[in-house]
């Protein structure tokens, strides 16, 4: 860590109650510093923290550690980040420094950017270098593209239920991996339904309440920002199955930045991307990649390190658009004319067209990550569209026709097709 960056973490410590550099309300405004890591200390279930890389020689021999990295978005190479691999790379070059290496490496999803085969075996060859023994996968919306996520199952999902949940138990500590990210509707949020949460509900019936829990998905398990999808719709059922448990953790990615909530028991906690990160909340009209300068986007990515130590419960938490002008979209845009739909800033615009029978409406991706189009009532439905593609539908029947992004469900449109008025052609 350089001494600029600890000069700009004092100036927003506010109340250094556990004197570990950090306070409780000071931690969100550390955002830039915190790129370099926290270490996350549960004792008693209340948390402290310390900086990464200062953990003492005797803690580290203790219990175990497991690194948890998110959203590498292989495949990746617009204005936000155009090596995606190379801070991947980086990534587990932090993780091979640790002093002690961890057990094993958690992956909270979205892994690819199209689910293509190439970045699965891109992934796989970067995870190879990584000296953690065994890495844990939940997929991302992004890794269920091209087949709902069958080549993400085959691959990484052998042994596991329904579409890839799955626990396991290591030294003491009860972890589980959920999926939320399979059957998105149309302005949801995540889902886990209802066949995951009788499962997980048998499966949480076995420990005791004294267990430790470490609960992993992609999508956060609380309602971060629902006007942009950033929560799991029945993530209140699954949460009520934890209440009687003394040491609950939630990790989750998704949201590309850190981001804390402690309420009771259960601790929550999101993670950096390794690819890129997206705006705060409410701080633009959409999520997507986050453009920040070269030098500054390293400050913005990051892992998370969790060190466990039994009877003390340690938990060690290391923590755009582009303007596409080129003469084939153009020339598109003239051909289609009023029936085009521009993708863009996550919405369609406009948000609702109206046509005449016979009109054949093209949607332009014009933004720099992947979208769908996809009609509620299944009378169409698009290939996944990356920058620059386009589908387009020819509607022959009056009507209003719904549809949304299936990828990000909270991205709605309609198209209203009218019948032709007397003595139209």
């Amino acid at each position: 860590m350089s001494i600029q960056k600890e000069s700009g973490l004092a100036k927003r410590i506010k109340a250094d109650l556990n004197k570990d550099g950090i306070d409780r309300r000071g931690f969100l405004e550390c955002m830039a510093w915190a790129g370099t890591g926290t270490l996350w200390t549960v004792s008693g279930g209340l948390l402290t923290s310390k900086a990464f890389g200062q953990v003492s020689h005797h803690e580290a021999a203790d219990g175990f550690s497991f690194v948890q990295i998110s959203d590498s978005h292989i495949g990746f190479n617009k204005e936000a980040n155009k090596d995606v691999t190379a801070t991947l790379q980086e990534a587990i070059g932090k993780i091979n420094a640790l002093k002690r290496t961890p057990d094993f490496v958690i992956h909270t999803g979205d892994l690819s950017h199209l689910s293509k085969p190439s970045e699965f075996d891109t992934l796989d060859q970067v995870l190879r270098s990584c000296k953690a023994r065994q890495t844990f996968f939940v997929p991302g919306e992004h890794d269920m593209l091209a087949d709902n996520g069958q080549q993400f199952l085959e691959r990484y999902g052998k042994g596991t239920k329904g579409t890839g949940w799955y626990s396991f138990d290591h030294n003491g500590v009860h972890f589980i991996g959920l999926v939320n990210v399979v059957d998105l509707k149309a302005g949801g949020l995540g889902t886990l339904g209802a066949e995951q949460l009788g499962w997980l509900e048998k499966d949480l019936a076995a420990r005791t309440s004294s267990t430790p829990i470490v609960v992993f998905a992609h999508i956060p398990l609380w309602t971060v920002y629902p006007e942009w999808g950033w929560g799991t719709g029945d993530a209140q059922q699954a949460l009520s199955y934890l209440k009687r448990f003394g040491s609950v953790t939630v990790l989750n990615g998704h949201i590309h930045q850190i981001m804390q909530k402690v309420e009771g028991n259960v601790s929550f906690h999101t993670a950096m991307s390794t690819a890129f990160p997206q705006p705060k909340p409410g701080t633009a009209p959409s999520p997507g990649p986050l453009k920040v300068p070269a030098e500054q986007l390293r400050d913005v990515l990051g892992i998370t390190h969790v060190n466990y130590v039994p009877g003390n419960h340690t938990l060690a938490v290391v923590d755009s658009t582009l303007a596409m002008q080129s003469a084939a979209v153009a020339n598109l845009r003239n051909v289609a004319g009023d029936n085009m739909v521009k993708i863009d800033n996550f919405s369609f615009s406009p948000k609702s067209l109206t046509v005449k029978i016979g009109t054949t409406v093209t949607w332009m991706n014009q933004d720099d990550i992947p979208h769908n189009v996809v009609s509620t009532e299944k009378k169409f439905s698009s290939p996944v569209l990356d920058t620059d593609q386009h589908f387009a539908f020819r509607f022959q029947e009056p009507g209003t026709y719904p549809y949304y992004c299936k990828i990000h469900p909270m991205m709605t449109g309609t198209v209203v097709v009218e019948k032709d008025t007397p003595g139209q052609s």
